[in-house]
């Protein structure tokens, strides 16, 4: 115990060194484990939830009302089988939960064909009487009831007055959702390493300050072995005491980060961030580890990083061979790994190289202060390599981060402002045809001033080989003007716009040429209402990542018989006002209001939901700064006060406080001297 009492009592004496040691474990936790926890709710949003039921069919009402209980029980006691899916807000975090009828469920498994089996317990599947009360509780328009059919269900089966629908609860995000889960993974992996370097380099500069409390305690008879003992123990103890606050407040942070990487991850995938249980003990388990092995204390005569000159030349090697991968990897994972190599090789050379740098330059100096200067700096570096790599990660994060966000937000405006060209939008009413505005609208617009379209959302059938079809997403246009064609096309023919106006092929978005290999001139086979028909494509569109295909027609290429799911026009009038559009709109449609929407006022919304995109990421930097700057402190603070030694040295030959003080602060900056000590007794002239 006085052993122990002995030991401790290093931070009885520095008490701000313990508490700002206790802050970087305690921002490291939060920040790797609520970034750990809102990557698994996508993780199961985009796995488990959204495979489960990827794609099937649906019942509906021919008169399009919702359906109830009522309809529930008719179509089971016609011997159909179907399960109710109620989908609400989870009351108690972000996310939601699906509420079924665990009887139902079994029957739809017995009757689904499709092989494999959803699993559907635990959350967020929930059962449909508790989600009907949540529903309840929530008001209106909290849940809708919705009717799986299963595969034996067809529709000559079904009672008078229902109907079969296409029901797809996500889109199937391939590479997207892939490349997304593992930039989020390279991420917090990046975290934690750069947690540990630091951690690592904190607190073997405090291991250094108390060498001389080692030798006094080893003097008085206490062993080696049983010191590094009680290290362990006192490392234990401060991870048990900051660890688990900290992933307390690593599950707040994902809470109140939460909703805005909901929307990112629905406006991203169109997939929704479900309820998810986690099991908190692993970012506890994780973060013990990363705490224990960051501090555990090794006794080394020199530091890895100088102990031989062939570490520097591997370094290089490892340098070079990281970025000839990076411009040749294959893939992300490769690129990750290439990045790593980068890394480590920097990591390596920049301290030796500061090292060598300042040793070169105190010789070339004739000034014994500068010389000094040149001379401390480059103790410094090799002291602080530990320290220096991790600096260097940090920034390299934090640089990647501001990057990634910046390209985003530019590459996202310019595809608004393509999309949003026009001053209008008005969605067509339901139950109404947009042809006879269509009509009225060709007679009106006719100045040079003035641009319209009508856009028809369906969905079509594409064969892409090897008897293949998928189900994509259908944009029909009409008339092909100016309004499309600023869109930035990633390849096409020549004249692709008037080529589309002529019925010539068809444009598709880029997620549909490369999850199916299909490129320009290509010959694609679509099949609409039953009918099949072959179109060049004649380019390929930018859709800023959406993860389902698209295919972009002209709308004078569609059957008689299609029936759009969705209908809308983009209107520039040519200085008209918005009175004339209301009332010629209205007494063609016959409505009492006409929703007239101003892209001005749709850009600014998507903006600010895509901005909540990357509140995490710049939560995430933030917190990253903050530990890097806590480290930053300590690491200073003690460097300093194990040299302060050096500081009297200064005094005794000749300088006053004040000029020694200065003179360290300098060197602290990493500011060398660029003029002679003129103010030196010892300088000449």
């Amino acid at each position: 115990m006085n052993a122990a009492a002995a030991l401790f009592s290093h931070y009885r004496r520095h008490p701000l060194q313990l508490g700002a040691l206790a802050l970087m474990i305690l921002i490291a936790t939060m920040l790797w484990s609520g970034m750990d926890h809102l990557t698994d709710q996508a993780r199961s949003s985009l796995g488990r939830a959204e495979q489960s039921l990827s794609e099937g069919s649906r019942v509906i009402r021919e008169d399009g009302a919702p359906l109830t209980v009522a309809d529930f029980a008719r179509l089971r006691r016609a011997g159909l089988c179907v399960m109710p899916w109620l989908e609400v807000p989870d009351p108690d975090g972000v996310g939601r939960l699906i509420g079924i009828d665990p009887l139902a469920a079994a029957c739809f498994a017995s009757g689904s064909q499709s092989g494999e089996q959803p699993a559907l317990d635990g959350e967020p599947f929930i059962d449909i009487a508790r989600a009907a009360r949540l529903a309840g509780a929530q008001g209106d328009g909290a849940g809708s009831l919705v009717l799986l059919a299963a595969d034996s269900v067809s529709a000559d089966r079904l009672p008078a007055g229902y109907a079969l629908a296409p029901f797809a609860r996500g889109p199937d995000t391939g590479e997207l959702g892939a490349s997304f889960l593992l930039n989020l993974d390279a991420l917090g992996v990046l975290v934690l390493l750069i947690t540990a370097l630091l951690l690592r380099a904190v607190y073997q500069l405090s291991i250094v300050q108390r060498r001389d409390s080692f030798a006094l305690l080893h003097r008085f008879g206490v062993p080696g072995g049983r010191i590094n003992g009680l290290l362990m123990i006192e490392v234990l103890v401060l991870a048990g005491v900051c660890v688990l606050p900290g992933v307390w407040a690593g599950a707040q942070l994902a809470r109140a980060l939460g909703e805005g990487f909901g929307r990112s991850l629905e406006g991203l995938f169109d997939v929704t961030l479900y309820a998810d249980g986690s099991q908190w003990w692993r970012p506890i388990l994780v973060m013990m580890v990363v705490v224990l092995i960051a501090c555990l204390p090794i006794r080394t005569r020199r530091h890895w990083l100088q102990r031989s000159r062939g570490v520097g030349w591997l370094a290089l090697a490892l340098l070079a061979i990281g970025m000839v991968w990076v411009a040749g990897s294959p893939g992300l994972v490769w690129t990750f790994v290439a990045v790593g190599l980068v890394f480590v090789g920097a990591g390596v050379l920049v301290p030796r190289l500061m090292a060598g740098i300042m040793a070169a330059l105190s010789s070339s100096v004739d000034d014994p202060l500068g010389r000094w200067r040149y001379r401390e700096l480059g103790v410094m570096a090799r002291q602080l390599a530990l320290p220096v790599v991790a600096l260097q990660f940090t920034l390299a994060l934090v640089l990647a981060v501001q990057a990634l966000v910046t390209t985003f937000e530019a590459t996202f405006e310019q595809w608004l402002d393509q999309r949003l060209a026009a001053h209008w939008y008005v969605q067509v009413p339901e139950g109404r045809s947009g042809d006879r505005a269509e009509d009225w609208l060709a007679h009106q617009l006719t100045s040079d001033t003035a641009a319209w379209h009508r856009i028809l959302r369906g969905t079509v059938m594409v064969a892409t080989g090897a008897g293949s079809s998928h189900r994509v997403d259908l944009l029909a246009v009409s008339p092909v003007g100016p309004l499309m064609k600023q869109w930035t096309l990633q390849s096409s023919l020549a004249d692709p716009w008037q080529r589309l106006a002529g019925s010539q092929g068809v444009l598709i978005n880029e997620q549909l040429a490369l999850r199916y290999g299909v490129g320009v001139g290509d010959s694609l086979a679509l099949t609409l209402n039953g009918r099949t028909q072959s179109r060049k494509v004649l380019g390929v569109y930018a859709d800023y990542g959406r993860p389902f295909g698209e295919v972009l027609v002209n709308g004078a290429d569609l059957p008689a018989d299609f029936q759009p799911e969705f209908e809308s026009f983009s209107i520039s009038p040519g200085g008209r006002g918005k009175a004339w559009l209301v009332s010629g709109l209205q007494q063609i449609w016959q409505v009492p209001e006409i929703e007239i929407r101003e892209n001005s006022d749709i850009r600014t919304m998507a903006t600010r939901v895509f901005r909540q995109t990357f509140v995490l990421t710049r939560a995430m930097t933030f917190l990253t700064l903050t530990l890097a700057g806590t480290a930053l402190l300590i690491m200073g603070w003690v460097f300093i006060t194990s040299r302060a030694w050096y500081l009297q040295l200064l005094v005794t030959w000749g300088l006053s406080r004040r000029e020694a003080l200065g003179e360290l602060m300098r060197v602290s900056s990493g500011l060398p001297p660029r003029y002679p000590c003129w103010h030196c007794p010892w300088a000449s002239g």
